[in-house]
């Protein structure tokens, strides 16, 4: 809790909620959030982080530390970033990624649940189900479970699958959504940045998100100039919380299926 509010309190208050896999994915999924929220007494971020972050790759100035000292950077990390965002709180419930993988864990979803009714976000941010990540997906799955779980006046407003190890420009308008996150670049960059076990390590995570940002923003409509600096592409999952008989192969079937038909048609004029 940066402002040091009690626990509860600083839960109550979200308005804006990411829940992603890793330490420095909240600051990449949840920007869109972290900046709305910035410094305006009525909108508060909270993050959760679900994995402690032990699997990530090794090289440089980390390459010859261990799992707990690996994941006790991280950390702390993830705090710091908190701190410069001025988040309402941020959670780090520290999983091991095999313990998302591959099946529902039901005390992770039952966890999410219990924060996700004192939060009552109305908007909640989470790796999208195209992503190539298998922890990302894992997450994203868990989260949908809480979220479906709740009492429909409880679900949120909005929630977004946002692309990171897979981009979303693929998406067809129906189901893509543009966020727009050039309004604050300076906290942009002090927010990635804060990551150096990850930047230092060879993964050069900012660069690639300043260009994967301009990009969307600047390819975004082929004959309309450029409406903002920086996009953030993200799938709409709102439907997938409201109606939980959606099944989750259904509803990507539905999408891919509708980019096969989006991109088979262009050539079909011919």
């Amino acid at each position: 809790m940066p402002d040091g509010v009690p626990l509860t309190q600083a839960l109550a208050r979200t308005t804006h909620l990411a829940i992603a896999a890793h330490p420095d994915d909240i600051e990449i999924i949840g920007f869109h959030g972290i900046n709305h929220c910035f410094q305006n007494p009525q909108r508060w971020f909270t993050g959760i982080v679900v994995t402690d972050g032990a699997g990530s790759p090794r090289s440089g100035r980390i390459n010859d530390y261990n799992d707990a000292e690996l994941v006790a950077i991280r950390a702390g990390e993830q705090r710091r970033a908190a701190q410069i965002g001025r988040y309402s709180l941020v959670i780090q419930l520290g999983y091991s990624s095999s313990e998302v993988k591959g099946k529902i864990n039901r005390a992770l979803v039952d966890g999410l649940i219990q924060r996700l009714q004192i939060a009552r976000p109305a908007t909640v941010y989470l790796h999208n189900p195209a992503d190539r990540h298998d922890t990302h997906i894992g997450v994203s799955l868990h989260a949908l479970e809480a979220l479906r779980a709740l009492p429909e006046a409880l679900r949120p407003e909005r929630v977004f699958g946002i692309e990171v190890w897979r981009s979303l420009d693929w998406l067809p308008d129906a189901y893509r959504v543009s966020l727009d996150v050039g309004g604050n670049p300076e906290l942009f960059s002090k927010l990635i940045n804060v990551f150096k076990s990850q930047i230092s390590n060879g993964k050069q995570y900012d660069a690639a998100l300043s260009g994967r940002l301009t990009a969307n923003a600047t390819f975004n409509q082929s004959h309309v100039i450029d409406q903002t600096p920086a996009l953030s592409l993200a799938i709409d999952l709102t439907e997938l919380v409201r109606n939980e008989n959606i099944g989750y192969h259904d509803f990507m079937k539905s999408t891919l299926d509708s980019f096969t038909s989006d991109v088979l048609a262009q050539i079909d004029k011919y």
